[in-house]
């Protein structure tokens, strides 16, 4: 008896040993890259404490987007209509505060727009019994044209395109949130709110069940419906907190606004550690150390590539695109086991 605990025990600690690997593995690498990019920062000679701020005003948007969309994702679902939510949101959020002035205002319409196109998205979906993929896409047609058309009609020209600019005393008035405490602050909130509903209510705990094995799930009582139509709230609640910063930092809108907000948040939650058919493995701060890291990373190749000029952009999609890839198949070689996830 004692022999055979003895051969148990090590084969538990390599697995424990690896398990801890893997979950640690995206903290390393957002660490490795950050000393990184101060370093070549440094070499460049570049304003440090500018870039920075400039990284915490890119990566807020994108992973207050992304913590949100990690209840969808868990699902196994995916929302590409997120940048046209987030542009929508902001527009008509721009549109209320430059006309009442009111900073609350701009926040809670924001977040009410974003949470009523993104249960919009569940409940179509849900009552005509579409595949997601499909809703999805159609929100994202219908947005982004609304919002062009806003943009176009209430805003100004400026060549070719239009945008919609805050006068310089509401600019103002948004000074003071627009302060690296303050974000980090709005962050920290929002992500250990949704930590807490993720990990330690029902909510979280079904979704990764649902996530895991629909048919299971739904065998035991648990509405499909209804926990897509809280996830759908709940991304909503993100993609409004970042429409409402991207104004905050940005004071205008345009039609190019969080544009590429959708795909990036993908790619961010893979690089933070989250398998892509989500279930049990999901892990909410794979959006925040994904946002960070594929930003960062980004940020690192346009300063590599700075004297490509025109094809710079390109080169650095290609790059982004053979990481993701690359992150994917090595994710599905560790989660590939004929047991079921511990």
């Amino acid at each position: 008896m004692e022999q055979v605990m003895e051969n148990k025990k090590p084969k538990f600690d390599k697995y424990k040993a690896k398990k801890l690997v893997i979950t640690l593995l995206p903290l390393l690498a957002l660490i490795l890259l950050f000393v990184f990019y101060i370093i070549i920062l440094n070499v460049n000679d570049y304003n440090i404490m500018m870039n920075l701020r400039s990284l915490l005003n890119q990566s807020l948007i994108l992973v207050l987007v992304a913590t949100g969309a990690i209840f969808i994702f868990t699902l196994g679902q995916f929302d590409i209509s997120l940048g046209a939510n987030a542009l929508f949101s902001a527009v008509i959020g721009t549109l209320v505060y430059k006309a009442t002035g009111s900073i609350a205002l701009l926040f809670i319409i924001c977040i009410l727009v974003a949470v009523g196109c993104s249960l919009l998205n569940a409940l179509i979906a849900s009552v005509f019994h579409l595949p997601m993929f499909v809703t999805t896409i159609a929100m994202l047609s219908v947005l982004t044209a609304l919002a062009t058309f806003l943009i176009q009609s209430q805003g100004s020209a400026s060549g070719t395109s239009y945008s919609i600019n805050l006068p310089s005393e509401l600019v103002d008035k948004l000074a003071p949130l627009d302060t690296p405490i303050f974000k980090i602050i709005l962050l920290g909130i929002f992500i250990l709110a949704m930590v807490f509903i993720f990990n330690f209510t029902k909510v979280g705990r079904k979704q990764k069940f649902l996530g895991g094995n629909e048919k299971c799930a739904k065998l035991t009582g648990i509405s499909i419906s209804l926990f897509g139509i809280i996830a759908f709230a709940l991304a909503g609640l993100g993609v409004g907190l970042g429409s409402s910063m991207t104004v905050v930092y940005a004071h205008t809108v345009s039609t190019t606004t969080a544009s590429s907000i959708g795909m990036s948040v993908f790619i961010a939650i893979v690089f933070g550690g989250m398998p892509i058919n989500g279930g049990a493995r999901s892990r909410i701060y794979s959006a925040l150390i994904g946002g960070f890291s594929y930003n960062i990373m980004t940020n690192i190749l346009f300063i590599l590539f700075q004297s490509m000029e025109g094809a710079r952009d390109g080169l650095v999609q290609v790059i982004s695109g053979v990481f993701f890839l690359a992150i994917v198949f090595v994710a599905s070689i560790n989660y590939r086991s004929k047991n079921l996830p511990r």
